[in-house]
């Protein structure tokens, strides 16, 4: 099946003539036609006829003998909260707010993508604002699990996880403020892959937690992730905390027997992980060890006051930075007889309940009278925690653990308990605390047939070398090999 060839693979065969890029185009829609309606994954989609002429095009280019990008042909999904101009599509953070909203330019990352040639088709359902673990919080209904379509499909990058699981795009764009890239790729059997903060930029990106927030990818492996990365990635003067310059590739080999991996003992708590995590876990950590690496359980001593200190600050930082959406610019507006009950009211009917409850707490945290007391403590301890994973960083090469605490569970499990939904970041909120690219891979099923992700982490701007350890690891076992039985029986 053409969807079983790695991007390079692809973009190879589409160079040599061997493959037409419009049979893949056409391929991706069809499964789209098939599905989507179900699974509810796209916000906005490039009409199919607008596509096949855009992948025309670079058909005629290679026919030519003209040069074409890196990722030339290769149907492509994004998120809605990272803007695109396009006519055809809307950037409104799945927000009622910004309902119809289209951006006057690309972000960043898009406009790396079309110079590559990527052919960009939708934008994708997420929780709205890029706030939730589940997708439950999008304005126009959840995203649904492929593999067991009463489960949720993870957040909030949910719409680009399931696109790609189902063959609905070959890869996708999302973003990661918590795991919200890496806990929907766990929940859909895919890679998800959060670089360094930095490294990507996120100049177009709808800001969440600006010192937090970071593009990232969802593809079938971690071979393709480090293709896109390396075809998009690059300094952007447009953003200021873009690093100064492109990360290198890795060229060196990698053995296995050479890496050490730290699994920390609080991720091995049968009261916070489930029984099949825990199993899944333990197993790819054995394996490891049976590769001849070594892998070493160790206590971090923070785990309890991580969660905590993340929320009040990316509370903070959402409340900061939503307070642009005013309903005078664009999207929903209520009238009323004078600007701050405009305001009021275009809010009030604009945002879903989540978001509301986060810009309300991040306010408060903000206040005069508790800024010190919550703000103020919440960033020493981040401040502490980031010295003590990259002091461990330098002693071990990779850090490894679960993504979630559970497998995908069912819509509405954890709705009436919003500590319960976020206690899923528990093990995946570290990395954008710290600033350091991490990553999620299949690592095996659950007793239900749910995936399980495993996840890796390393010291800041080692992503390439992370990539290529994850890539030797999927080169080694079958665990993203499978697909989705809804969608490819």
């Amino acid at each position: 099946m053409i969807l079983d060839f790695s991007l390079s693979q692809l973009v190879q065969k589409i160079q040599t003539s061997e493959l037409d890029p419009t049979a893949l185009v056409n391929l991706v829609y069809d499964r789209i036609e098939k599905f989507d309606q179900e699974l509810n994954v796209y916000r906005s989609l490039v009409p199919r006829e607008i596509s096949i002429k855009r992948a025309q095009q670079i058909g005629k280019k290679i026919s030519n003998g003209e040069s074409v990008g890196q990722l030339a042909g290769l149907p492509v999904a994004i998120k809605d909260n990272i803007s695109i101009e396009d006519p055809n599509l809307t950037t409104g953070c799945s927000s009622k707010i910004l309902d119809g909203y289209h951006s006057p330019y690309d972000a960043t990352v898009v406009k790396s993508l079309k110079e590559q040639d990527a052919l960009i088709i939708g934008t994708t359902n997420m929780d709205e604002f890029a706030m939730g673990s589940s997708n439950e919080n999008s304005s126009y209904g959840p995203t649904l699990n492929p593999w067991d379509s009463s489960r949720v499909s993870g957040g909030s990058s949910g719409g680009s996880a399931v696109a790609v699981a189902t063959g609905m795009a070959v890869a996708a764009l999302g973003s990661d403020t918590g795991g919200s890239v890496r806990q929907p790729a766990s929940f859909c059997g895919i890679t998800g892959f959060k670089p360094t903060y930095g490294a990507l930029s996120r100049y177009g990106l709808v800001a969440y937690g600006s010192s937090l927030d970071q593009v990232g990818f969802l593809t079938r492996t971690a071979e393709d992730s480090a293709y896109l990365f390396d075809a998009i990635q690059g300094v952007d003067t447009k953003d200021s905390t873009s690093l100064a310059q492109r990360l290198d590739s890795y060229d060196g080999q990698i053995d296995l027997r050479s890496l050490k991996f730290c699994l920390p003992n609080e991720y091995l708590d049968s009261e916070t992980a489930s029984g099949d995590v825990l199993e899944a876990t333990t197993s790819l950590a054995d394996w490891l060890g049976k590769q001849g690496a070594t892998v070493e359980k160790k206590s971090l001593g923070f785990l309890d006051c991580l969660i905590p200190a993340y929320y009040v600050i990316s509370f903070a930082e959402a409340s900061s930075n939503l307070g642009r959406f005013d309903g005078i610019r664009y999207g929903v507006r209520r009238s009323s007889g004078s600007l701050d009950e405009l305001y009021k009211k275009s809010r009030d009917s604009g945002f879903g309940i989540e978001v509301k409850r986060r810009i309300m707490l991040g306010t408060f945290v903000l206040s005069a009278g508790y800024y010190e007391s919550y703000y103020g403590k919440a960033n020493q301890i981040r401040t502490f925690i980031e010295k003590k994973i990259h002091a461990l960083l330098a002693e071990f090469d990779f850090l490894i653990g679960p993504v979630s605490p559970g497998v995908p569970f069912e819509f509405g499990e954890k709705n009436d308990n919003p500590l319960a939904m976020y206690l899923e970041d528990i093990y995946s909120v570290l990395a954008n605390f710290t600033r350091c690219p991490a990553i999620s891979i299949p690592a095996g099923m659950s007793k239900e047939k749910l995936p399980i992700g495993f996840q890796l982490m390393s010291k800041p701007l080692d992503d390439h070398r992370l990539l290529k350890v994850c890539a030797e690891i999927q080169a080694k076992t079958d665990f993203h090999i499978p697909r989705p039985p809804l969608c490819f029986s």
